[in-house]
């Protein structure tokens, strides 16, 4: 897949013309999957904030919200009820998979059961667009700082990129620089601390930074 792995979103001109990029067309021309899983393990996230993302409330109007031309859910706990042949042609038929935050260990336990990650390899032209845990989630590892979900056996991720992200850097209190620090010298390996405004482009195995804002990259 084509990634655009966010903190925060599409919150300025560089992260959405990269997303145009990746788009190959204009975003209301796009078909786009809302995938809103990860927020029921997350304590900040509810019911309510489900809704505001499936439904692209002003909050999130850099996400759902940017103006596709449909906007349908993926819920990823429902896919194994009800069968490949039903779920399948709807992930083939979108142009780009909006993947909502929450808990990154509890989105990689569903990717993995509901089939999602298995049909990964074989989607190259549609673009994933992650924010905080929907981009935490490709990563090899998540962090045991990041793990809220009780059940979560350790804190792999699918290991679809080879480097780790610590997001909303400066955003909260607990993400501080000397925080993402700490987070990477626990995680080993190749990890970036990304703010708001920055995103990490990635096709055919090539990074990209695309940042109008705060970032930096830890190990090599």
């Amino acid at each position: 897949m084509k990634l655009l792995l966010t903190s925060g979103g599409v919150t300025n001109p560089s992260i959405r013309e990269a997303l145009v990029q990746l788009l190959g067309k204009p975003i209301v021309e796009c078909r786009a999957l809302c995938v809103p899983t990860a927020q029921w393990a997350h304590p900040m996230c509810d019911p309510t904030s489900v809704r505001g993302f499936v439904a692209a409330e002003p909050e999130w109007q850099q996400f759902s919200g940017l103006g596709w031309a449909s906007l349908g859910v993926l819920e990823l706990t429902a896919l194994p009820s009800i069968g490949a042949e039903r779920w399948v042609p709807w992930v083939r038929g979108a142009d780009v998979l909006l993947v909502d935050g929450g808990d990154a260990t509890y989105l990689c336990h569903w990717m993995r059961e509901s089939g999602l990650a298995d049909l990964l390899p074989s989607l190259p032209d549609t673009v994933w667009v992650g924010v905080s845990a929907g981009s935490m989630v490709l990563t090899p590892r998540i962090g045991a700082y990041f793990v809220e979900w009780p059940s979560a056996a350790d804190d792999r991720g699918l290991g679809v990129v080879d480097f780790s992200i610590f997001p909303h850097l400066d955003a909260f209190p607990g993400n501080a620089m000397e925080d993402a620090e700490r987070w990477a010298a626990s995680i080993g390996g190749a990890a970036y601390a990304i703010d708001e405004q920055t995103a990490i482009k990635v096709v055919d195995g090539s990074v990209e930074v695309v940042s109008e804002g705060r970032w930096t990259k830890f190990g090599s």
